[in-house]
């Protein structure tokens, strides 16, 4: 039975226990919820235990990280470490991206060791398969993509990334309203050129009812792709954005009645002064489904920070209700990330996503800056290093500069604040 069928009949599954737990959240609430459409457990029935999480209203902001070979580096060990760093520094679930190399076996082998939810976007597969087979992305037969998102659910993978909402409409309002970089989705692109060439619709949205009987057959979730997001700010909260979402806003009631979880995908490149605008039209329109965003970025101008234009950009939008934050790393827009970049991104969409708690009133996140800023009334140094969100680092840097005064820090040294009011001096 479909998890959200479970939970129609009030049927309290030990993943949801699990996830109760872990949220400290009632556990009638956390049913009732995903029996709306509003909260998601993605775990695909085909796929070995993998640790329970949760999407979605009241919950903690989680954070995914993305993975995956190209043609350029195509090494799967090194896409197995960086699965292994982004766990460790607290990503909630992988995408793998992988467009170089033996792509079913990447896949296998990432799901076989990765331990939380793993998301793939089928599209690429099915494109880089017709190229290899020496013909063009827009020979791709509407059959060629569905065997393609018939394996990732076969294989047991978690979630998948589909742009359906990705319409000839939309395209056309794009191409009318006069964009500065069009198209940047990967997949977006191949939706809208297979569109384009054939003179027909796009086949995810035209065959929708196909895509929901696969994913019902394993209770695989659906994020529904941002296909037009934004690629700049200039092009932000256009119409054919806009347009697209409104079609999510239907896909994803339509997924709801045939029991499928689905997420929503959101933009993007977007300023600060339109962040909650997109956050509060998304849970409108989409009848509060859970929101997944690519930062967003909120400025074009940072290559080699955009983990910091993301964050700043996530925190404002997972406290507006943003759901699920997808991290960006130090080299986005400039080439496949490293092992350290993985890292830093994850931990800076980390800091967003505390953040944001923060300023949603989630327990356990005021707990920890409670705690941390306790330790630092007591100068308990371990206890600082304990509370922060990268031990790690807060530890390099401790050690790097040992003061000779073990109670303070290099940086204030015998005039620490903390210290004076203490009756030190």
């Amino acid at each position: 039975m479909l998890l959200i069928d479970q939970a129609r009949k009030s049927i309290i599954t030990p993943a949801m226990r699990e996830v109760a737990a872990a949220e400290e959240v009632d556990e009638r609430y956390l049913c009732a919820e995903i029996a709306a459409g509003r909260i998601i457990i993605p775990h695909n029935t085909r796929r070995s235990r993998c640790k329970a999480v949760g999407i979605g209203n009241g919950l903690a902001t989680k954070i995914n990280a993305n993975i995956g070979t190209s043609n350029d580096c195509a090494s799967l060990d090194e896409e197995l470490e960086k699965l292994k760093v982004a766990v460790a520094a607290g990503a909630d679930t992988i995408m793998d991206l992988s467009t170089g190399g033996d792509l079913d076996a990447i896949r296998k082998e990432i799901l076989a060791q990765c331990p939380v939810p793993v998301g793939t976007v089928p599209i690429y597969q099915a494109a880089i398969e017709a190229v290899r087979a020496g013909k063009k992305i827009v020979a791709m037969t509407p059959d060629d993509i569905f065997r393609a998102i018939e394996r990732h659910a076969e294989d047991g993978v978690d979630f998948i990334t589909v742009h359906c909402g990705l319409t000839r409409h939309a395209a056309e309002l794009v191409r009318s309203q006069g964009r500065l970089m069009d198209v940047v989705s990967r997949g977006g692109s191949f939706t809208v050129a297979w569109m384009l060439h054939n003179h027909k619709e796009n086949p995810l949205y035209e065959h929708y009812d196909r895509l929901l009987d696969i994913a019902a057959s394993c209770d695989m979730t659906l994020s529904l792709g941002d296909g037009l997001r934004p690629g700049c700010i200039a092009d932000a909260t256009d119409r054919g954005q806009i347009q697209e979402l409104v079609t999510l806003g239907e896909l994803a009631r339509r997924a709801l009645e045939r029991g499928v979880q689905v997420m929503i995908e959101g933009p993007g490149h977007v300023p600060i002064n339109q962040v909650e605008t997109n956050i509060r039209l998304q849970k409108s329109l989409c009848n509060g489904a859970p929101f997944y965003v690519l930062g967003p970025l909120v400025t074009d101008a940072a290559p080699g920070y955009d983990h910091i234009t993301s964050a700043i950009g996530g925190a404002i939008a997972a406290a507006a209700g943003a759901d699920f934050l997808c991290y960006v790393t130090p080299s986005e827009h400039l080439r496949l990330p490293t092992i350290e970049d993985v890292r830093e991104g994850v931990i800076a969409a980390k800091i967003a996503a505390h953040a944001a708690d923060i300023a949603k009133g989630k327990k356990q996140a005021l707990e920890r800056d409670r705690s941390m800023a306790q330790c630092r009334k007591k100068m308990d140094w371990d206890g600082q290093i304990k509370a922060s969100l990268d031990p790690k680092r807060a530890r390099q840097l401790r050690e790097s500069r040992p003061p000779s005064d073990s109670d303070v820090c290099t940086m204030c040294g015998e005039f620490c604040a903390i210290k004076v009011l203490s009756g030190e001096y």
